[in-house]
């Protein structure tokens, strides 16, 4: 009897191993060989290598190209870009690096399995392409990107005009997950963003009418952060299980509609400024001159496009599409597309 029990134990330990497998490899898909010939060989462990994440959405992709194009061009730097797309776009990815002056880049392709998100995002939402699960790839950087101790991760309408190591070095205080920059770091934009009407603040992004948030303890006035762009520290990340708190909060709000119908309209942001409230550090502001989405006719003051070394076309008007502020500089890291499915929406 004691050895049936025992053959039992080990038949029950190999049944939960196995299906910890399938779930990660569903999760995760690791680079093919074709991959992992085609980039240059680079030491994952190195402190050298600077991982950076970026999504890559059908309609979007065009922008993806752009930044990384934008970020290769401006560092020496050992860049390793992590380019996460859905699997019915992988090889369209894959054509157009190869396909154009950026198959010297060191990537790798990953797909990322939507399926993780189930019964977590509330429908009810202002603007529905916010809900595109490569939204929500920030949220899992940990099982994206295992081999790294500091990450930066980007949203896709950005376009870096400085160097990436000086981004990357950003300090990170101890006890601290991440930096990001806050919403009301930089005064020389100010003037667009009051008369634009963009929420600056937690009460844009949170329902204080319900007790869930009001339990909270945080104050409405709050200034808020933009998660578009950020560098995170992995291990801290891991340790206070980041992850699993977002997707606590993603299951709350589904429940109870804490953020979804609120002015800010957005779905990854409100989560990650309850999870890393008072557990980020501070970028410094020029690396992350945002709002050009916001409005196709506010242009920023030429002072501060100059000193900025990040731009990003947060909001509806994106530099790709007809209507858009700055558009022509965005253009100047344009590749086009080699396949020709993604084209510019010139007036």
């Amino acid at each position: 009897m004691a050895i049936l029990r025992k053959l039992n134990h080990i038949l029950l330990f190999l049944l939960v191993l196995t299906f910890c497998v399938i779930w990660y490899s569903n999760f995760y898909k690791a680079p093919t060989p074709k991959e992992d010939e085609d980039m240059d060989p680079v030491d994952e462990m190195d402190e050298d290598v600077i991982p950076v994440v970026i999504c890559a959405p059908s309609g979007r992709m065009g922008g993806t190209m752009a930044a990384i194009n934008s970020i290769y061009r401006h560092t020496n730097a050992n860049v390793l870009f992590y380019i996460v797309g859905l699997r019915n776009t992988l090889n369209h990815i894959r054509k157009w690096i190869e396909g154009t002056q950026l198959a010297d880049i060191n990537f790798k392709i990953v797909e990322f399995n939507p399926m993780v998100l189930k019964g977590k995002i509330h429908p009810g939402v202002a603007f529905p392409e916010l809900l595109q699960p490569l939204n929500f790839v920030r949220f899992y950087l940990p099982l994206l990107t295992m081999e790294h101790e500091k990450v930066i991760y980007l949203d896709d309408d950005i376009i870096v005009l400085g160097d990436i190591q000086e981004l990357y070095d950003t300090k990170i205080s101890k006890g601290h997950v991440a930096a990001f920059s806050e919403d009301c770091d930089l005064p020389s934009i100010q003037e667009v963003v009051n008369k634009v009407g963009i929420q600056n603040t937690y009460m844009g992004f949170l329902d204080y009418r319900k007790k869930t948030i009001q339990k909270l303890g945080i104050s409405p006035s709050t200034c808020s952060f933009n998660p578009g762009v950020f560098v995170a520290n992995m291990t801290e990340w891991r340790q206070q299980h980041i992850t699993k708190k977002l997707e606590k909060w993603m299951k709350k709000n589904v429940e109870e509609n804490l953020y979804s119908s609120t002015v800010g309209g957005g779905v990854a942001t409100p989560p990650m400024l309850i999870v890393f409230h008072e557990k980020y550090s501070p970028i410094t502001p020029y690396w992350h001159i945002r709002h050009l989405g916001w409005s196709p006719d506010e242009q920023l003051l030429e002072s501060v496009l100059q000193d900025a070394k990040l731009l990003h076309w947060n909001g509806r008007y994106k530099p790709w599409q007809a209507t858009s502020a700055h558009k022509k500089l965005w253009e100047k890291w344009y590749i086009p597309d080699p396949t020709g499915r993604f084209q510019l929406h010139n007036r």
